[in-house]
C-alpha cells in the first residue's frame, strides 16, 4: 500500500515525484512506456514560456511565471541544459498590434518580469534577421530554452535516489476502489494499491480519469510537426521568435536550442482518440511549418534540416489545465490537459499537488537526509585541460563515439548505469546527446548498440531503438551469436 501513486512520468509526473520525494511518504510512479519522458516531454518546442499568453484567472496564468522561476533554479541545481535567451512575439501588420497589447497587459497581470512592447527598429536590433515586414514586437527577457527530457529525467532521478519507486512498462488499464477507500490500479504486472492517486498521464489522462470518476473533460490529441536544423544554422536567431497566437496555439516559432541547433514548428493537427500515438510526419504539415517560419526569418535555410519529428500535445476542451480532486472520487487528483505552457508550469503544478496532499494529511514531514543535486559531465563543453584531466581519470573519455556531438564512451557508459539507466539507443540519446547531429546516429548507432550489449549483458537482437518492439536487428549474419 503506497501513500501516493503517480500515473505517468513525463515532466509533470517527474516534477510531482521530485517534489514529493522531499517528504517522508511512500510514492510509486507508474509509467506506461519503457523509459521516462517518452511522450510529449520528448517531442516539443523546449520553451519555458515567459507567461504572457494565458489569462490571469486560469491555472496557466497563475502557475506560469512561478513555474519558470522554479525551473531555472531546478536546472541549475540538477545541471540541466538551460539558457535564458528571451522571446519575441512579432507583429506583421498594424492589425496585429492590438494582439500584442493584449498579451502585454496579460503579462503585467501575471507578473512577467521585464516585459515590454518594442517598435520595429528595436525588434530588429534584438533579432537582426527578422522579416522587414515586422512592425513591432513583444519582448519578454525571462523566457528560456531547456533540454526538456533531461529536465524530466533529472527530477525523476533525484526522486528515485530519495526513495520513490519507478515502475516502467506499467500502463494503468483499470482502476477500482476497495471498501476501505484505497485505490487498486491494474498494471501488466498485477495490482498496485495506493491511498491517493495523482493522474499525470498526459494525452491519456482523460481516459485514465474515466476509469474511476465521472467523465468531465475530453482531451484531443494534437500533433505538432517540427524541423530541426543543423548546427550550421546556429546564430540565425538568438531568441525565441513567435508569431501572434491564434485559437489553435502559439503558432510556428523559430528558436535556438540548448544543443546548438535551430528548431522550427509546430503546426497543430487534431487527431482522433485512436491515433493518440501517431507521430508520423506529413508533407503537408512540414511544408506548412516551413512556409510559416520563413515569414518570420526569411533567410532561414531549411536545407540545413537534419531531422523532422512530431509530438502529441493534450488539448483539453476546457481550454485550461485540469487541476484538482475529482468531485465524486476523494483522493483522486487530476493533472490533465497539460499542453503549452505545461513544461513551463511543471514545478509549480507539482507544488499544487503537494499542497493538496498536505491538506489531506497524507504528505509526511520533510526528510532530514534528503539528497538533492546532480552533475552531468558533457565532455564537449570542457576546456582542453579539463578534458585531459577527465581522460587521465578514465580513458573511456578519450574515445569519441558520437563524432557530430563529441560524446565519449565514458558518457555513454554513465547513461547505461545511472539511477534511471538507459536501455535503448534513443534512451542513450536522451541522456548523453548521441545521434543528435548531422548524421543522426548513422556513425555512432552501431557502436552504441555494442556498448549496450557489453554493459547490460544483452544480445544484439534484444536491443531496441526506442519503444518496445522497435528492435534494431532482425537477425545476425555470418555465424554471429
Amino acid at each position: 500500500m503506497y501513500d501516493v501513486a503517480i500515473i505517468g512520468c513525463g515532466v509533470i509526473g517527474a516534477a510531482c515525484a521530485y517534489e514529493l520525494s522531499r517528504y517522508d511518504q511512500s510514492v510509486v510512479i507508474l509509467e506506461a512506456k519503457n523509459d521516462v519522458a517518452a511522450g510529449t516531454t520528448k517531442a516539443n518546442s523546449a520553451i519555458l514560456h515567459a507567461g504572457y499568453d494565458p489569462a490571469p484567472d486560469t491555472w496557466m496564468g497563475k502557475l506560469n511565471v512561478r513555474g519558470v522561476r522554479l525551473a531555472r533554479d531546478i536546472c541549475q541545481r540538477l545541471d540541466v541544459g538551460y539558457e535564458q535567451c528571451g522571446s519575441l512575439v512579432v507583429a506583421f501588420s498594424e492589425a496585429d498590434l492590438p494582439t500584442l497589447e493584449t498579451l502585454y497587459q496579460r503579462g503585467l497581470a501575471n507578473g512577467v518580469p521585464g516585459i515590454e512592447l518594442v517598435d520595429a527598429a528595436r525588434a530588429h536590433e534584438l533579432e537582426p534577421e527578422l522579416s522587414d515586414a515586422v512592425v513591432g514586437a513583444l519582448w519578454a527577457p525571462s523566457a528560456a530554452i531547456v533540454n526538456p527530457w533531461e529536465f524530466a529525467l533529472a527530477m525523476a532521478e533525484v526522486a528515485v535516489r530519495n526513495g520513490v519507486e519507478l515502475r516502467l512498462r506499467a500502463q494503468v488499464t483499470a482502476v477500482t476502489r476497495t471498501s476501505a477507500g484505497a485505490f487498486e490500479l491494474t498494471v501488466p504486472q498485477g495490482i498496485v494499491s495506493a491511498r491517493t492517486v495523482i493522474n499525470a498521464a498526459g494525452v491519456a489522462a482523460g481516459q485514465v480519469h474515466d476509469f474511476i470518476a465521472t467523465p468531465s473533460f475530453h482531451i484531443t490529441p494534437t500533433r505538432g510537426q517540427y524541423h530541426l536544423l543543423d548546427h550550421s544554422s546556429a546564430g540565425i536567431v538568438r531568441h525565441v521568435v513567435f508569431q501572434c497566437p491564434n485559437e489553435r496555439g502559439k503558432g510556428v516559432l523559430v528558436a535556438p536550442t540548448v544543443h546548438g541547433n535551430v528548431i522550427v514548428g509546430p503546426d497543430a493537427e487534431p487527431l482522433p482518440d485512436d491515433q493518440a500515438d501517431n507521430t508520423a510526419c506529413t508533407a503537408a504539415g512540414q511544408d506548412f511549418v516551413a512556409q510559416q517560419a520563413l515569414l518570420s526569418i526569411p533567410k532561414l535555410n531549411l536545407r540545413d534540416n537534419i531531422r523532422n519529428f512530431a509530438g502529441i500535445r493534450a488539448n483539453v476542451d476546457s481550454g485550461d489545465f485540469i487541476i484538482g480532486e475529482a468531485p465524486d472520487v476523494p483522493g483522486w487528483f487530476d493533472l490533465a490537459g497539460m499542453k503549452s505552457p505545461g513544461l513551463s508550469c511543471a514545478p509549480a503544478v507539482a507544488e499544487v499537488a503537494s499542497d493538496w496532499l498536505a491538506n489531506r494529511g497524507i504528505r509526511g514531514v520533510r526528510k532530514q537526509n534528503y539528497q538533492d543535486g546532480r552533475t552531468h559531465i558533457r565532455f564537449v563543453e570542457h576546456t582542453p585541460d579539463d578534458r585531459a584531466a577527465l581522460v587521465a581519470q578514465d580513458p573511456a573519455y578519450g574515445r569519441i563515439i558520437c563524432r557530430c556531438e563529441t560524446v565519449t564512451e565514458a558518457e555513454i557508459i554513465h547513461a547505461l548505469h545511472e539511477e534511471i539507466p538507459a536501455t535503448t539507443i534513443d534512451g542513450v540519446k536522451r541522456r548523453a546527446g548521441t545521434g543528435m547531429g548531422r548524421c543522426q546516429g548513422g556513425f555512432c548507432g552501431p557502436r552504441i548498440l555494442e556498448l549496450i550489449c557489453r554493459e547490460l549483458d544483452m544480445s544484439p537482437l534484444e536491443v531496441l531503438q526506442d519503444e518496445d518492439g522497435s528492435y534494431v536487428l532482425d537477425s545476425l549474419a555470418k555465424g554471429g551469436e
